[in-house]
């Protein structure tokens, strides 16, 4: 069953910017990325961090700035570096608003962080 929750204003995400939205339970980052939206999680498929924070849109490309991993938000493909793909909810403009079907919360499994940690990758 569709849940179709009105997320924020279409004009509240300038062209290539990410804003991040808590709705109820779930969190979400909407990105306007010139040639339409998309709505996801709010964190990197990667490992845990805040793409509305660290995360960089241009060209429909959204890359995350701690590892500089990719997807071209047009396609909803990886891009570059990335290995893993980001999760989308299905979205719409209607009415010059943005709804997202929230009616299942899409979460990702990270690896463990053990094996190799951010000072061990640049050392």
């Amino acid at each position: 069953m569709t849940n179709w929750t009105k997320v924020c204003a279409a004009s509240d995400v300038p062209e290539n910017e990410l804003r991040k939205y808590d709705i109820g339970d779930i969190e979400v980052v909407v990105a306007n990325y010139g040639g339409g939206f998309r709505v996801f999680p709010p964190f990197c498929p990667h490992m845990f961090e805040p793409l509305a924070v660290s995360g960089m849109l241009k060209d429909n490309v959204l890359t995350c700035g701690k590892h500089l991993w990719q997807w071209d938000l047009a396609t909803g493909e990886k891009h570059g570096l990335s290995e893993k793909d980001m999760l989308f909810y299905d979205c719409k403009e209607d009415g010059g608003e943005i709804h997202a079907d929230l009616s299942e919360q899409l979460t990702y499994d990270w690896e463990e962080e053990d094996e190799l940690d951010d000072d061990d990758f640049f050392s």
